[in-house]
């Protein structure tokens, strides 16, 4: 490494977890502006390299009698995700430091998740993404033991169990798809060398994926989502970093087609067909919601099917969208979770049904209808293009199965607006609590996550020509087919 630009991957992963560190000895009057500070600063190292066209591949040897190495990289798809991370870290931080009382804790423990999430999107070993992975899990769990609601430790329990039964399968897998291949070590570029074929290539195909099917999540192993989302704070914040923490169609995408090429394209109509039950299923299911934070675990437990269903269809034209998708849903989902944050703050309740907010909070309800709109796909936010790829590309390959997933995007306006209606439109009950409008910080929390989707739902290319090159190399692995 002979430039400073070589050292931003590096310093992007590890900076929040220095800031992290640095909080549990700042002053309370001075943490606020610390894990601003950092996160900025964190945000700031993700745009240098994506200006610099994205980082090369470094390579370390970690622990060489193990195999393992710190190979990292951030391009095309893993950095347009660390970026999309970074900004809502950010934003998370910035409310979590309005809304929490003394919220130190809180904004150490979203540095810390960070640079776990940081270090997935980056990690170009097998065994560094499962370190990372981990490392993600730890402070999920405590900002749900420490801030969750009265039936946490039961909601704590199903997502631990639901993640760690996943993760060891994934270990087993990661460990098998090295020594049954012959790979000098886990990284990607000795593994990719050294391919498992024949059944075991299924086998441990099937494993990997369990452990990616928990953090789509996708049908059945989603049960552990919507009591996740619902014990979690009200604010919203560790809500940000759950939707964040859905890696599994990145790790899917990075690491199981290319290892994994065979099985791939051997399971590629049972998965897709999955994958559409999964959007379906999840969307009818968000429609009978009326606890906010649920509908919006089930809305994006929709979404994860279509990105799913892009991934799994193996078409280059649906990966491009499922990537795309899956980094924008992280702006819509987490800003539409911080603003039921503003909600509840406002009227004590999570209750689709209170009726009339619009008529007193009129910039908090135009803003949510806006994050809505880019939920359900609405020509000229970045959601649309990424549904519309998907279906584009999914139809070339599987007409029957798209269908029935494309049913999801009229469900999904039903859900959408009728709970938004119930909301914002209906009459107020007598004798409610007046409503204040948004203030301050709050513009800034909601306003930036729908510019960005505004900016590339009108002008995609620069998100697009980031990620294609990375697609077509994964999807080169598949040998044409």
């Amino acid at each position: 490494m002979n430039s400073f630009t070589d050292w931003l991957p590096t310093l992007m992963i590890f900076l929040p977890l220095a800031g992290s560190l640095l909080l549990l000895v700042t002053p309370k009057t001075f943490r606020d502006e610390v894990a601003g500070f950092i996160a900025a600063l964190t945000l700031g190292a993700g745009l240098a390299i994506w200006r610099g066209g994205g980082s090369e591949l470094f390579r370390w040897d970690w622990i060489p009698p193990l195999g393992i190495t710190y190979s990292v990289q951030l391009g095309g798809v893993s950095l347009a995700l660390a970026l999309v991370t970074a900004l809502m870290s950010f934003i998370a931080i910035l409310y979590a430091a309005r809304r929490i009382p003394n919220p130190g804790p809180m904004l150490s423990l979203i540095l810390a998740m960070e640079t776990g999430l940081i270090g997935i999107f980056a990690a170009q070993d097998l065994m560094l993404f499962y370190v990372f992975f981990e490392d993600a899990l730890i402070p999920a769990l405590l900002m749900l033991a420490m801030y969750g609601k009265s039936g946490r430790m039961a909601a704590l329990t199903k997502f631990a169990a639901y993640t760690l039964f996943g993760s060891l399968l994934m270990l087993v897998s990661i460990i098998g798809v090295r020594y049954l291949g012959g790979s000098p070590s886990f990284a990607m570029t000795d593994l990719k060398q050294h391919l498992v074929t024949g059944s075991a290539q299924t086998w441990l195909y099937l494993g990997f994926l369990t452990a990616m099917a928990v953090k789509l999540p996708l049908w059945p192993m989603h049960a552990w989502l919507p009591d996740f989302h619902e014990q979690n704070h009200d604010s919203g914040v560790p809500d940000v970093m759950g939707t964040l923490y859905k890696v599994g169609g990145y790790g899917i995408f990075t690491f199981a087609i290319p290892l994994f090429p065979d099985a791939s394209l051997e399971l590629r109509p049972i998965l897709m067909g999955l994958a559409a039950f999964t959007a379906l299923y999840a969307a009818w299911i968000a429609f009978r919601q009326t606890n906010w934070k649920r509908l919006l675990a089930y809305a994006g437990l929709s979404h994860m099917g279509f990105v799913a269903l892009g991934v799994f269809s193996l078409n280059e034209t649906a990966v491009i969208g499922a990537m795309y998708l899956l980094a924008f849903q992280n702006l819509y989902t987490g800003a539409l979770f911080l603003s039921v944050g503003m909600l509840q703050e406002r009227i004590g309740s999570l209750d689709t049904r209170v009726g009339g907010v619009m008529t007193q909070a009129g910039a908090l309800g135009g803003l949510t209808m806006a994050l809505w709109f880019a939920s359900i796909a609405v020509p000229g936010l970045a959601g649309f293009i990424g549904e519309f790829s998907i279906l584009l590309g999914a139809y070339q390959v599987s007409p029957w199965l798209t269908f029935i997933a494309g049913i999801t995007t009229i469900a999904a306006a039903a859900y959408a607006l009728t709970a938004f209606q119930h909301t914002f439109w209906q009459a107020r009950p007598t004798g409610s609590v007046t409503v204040r409008d948004l203030v301050h910080t709050e513009w800034l929390i909601l306003g930036i996550p729908l510019a960005v989707l505004v900016l590339f739902g009108m002008y995609s290319t620069p998100a697009l020509n980031l990620m294609q090159p990375a697609v077509r190399a994964v999807l080169s692995a598949l040998g044409g087919n």
